[in-house]
């Protein structure tokens, strides 16, 4: 059995026993389940956050796909959830995006203050 995927970002339902499947059942729809991370507003992203935190250290890799896109409004999201809300350490390549986000930003990761919200996780993750 795998995890339903919400219809829509009120779909409280298909995501409710989400916690229920481990990372084996789940890695196949993870993309599609940070795609609802686009928008943290979404009532199905507070819980979807909240499980992917818990699986962050296998998905690292399609996190930083992500980071080193173009949709900056994601980006802020991703390092919110990943970075200044993390519940666990953080990855050790996940934080050289962050320090690249911070110390390398591009214009438009000034502009959507993502780089401000990178510089918070490292100086987080100094003491």
């Amino acid at each position: 059995m795998q995890p339903q995927l919400p219809k829509h970002k009120g779909d409280l339902e298909a995501i409710a026993d989400l916690k229920n499947y481990s990372y084996e059942q789940v890695k196949p729809i993870v993309p599609e389940l940070l795609t609802w991370l686009q928008d943290l507003n979404w009532p199905v992203a507070g819980p979807i956050a909240l499980y992917l935190q818990s699986i962050a250290k296998h998905i690292t890799d399609d996190i930083i796909a992500i980071l080193r896109g173009q949709d900056e409004v994601w980006k802020y999201w991703l390092v919110l959830v990943f970075g200044t809300n993390a519940t666990a350490p953080i990855d050790p390549k996940l934080l050289a995006e962050f320090k690249r986000i911070a110390t390398q930003p591009t214009k438009a990761e000034i502009a959507e203050e993502t780089q401000e919200l990178a510089l918070e996780v490292i100086k987080k993750t100094k003491t």
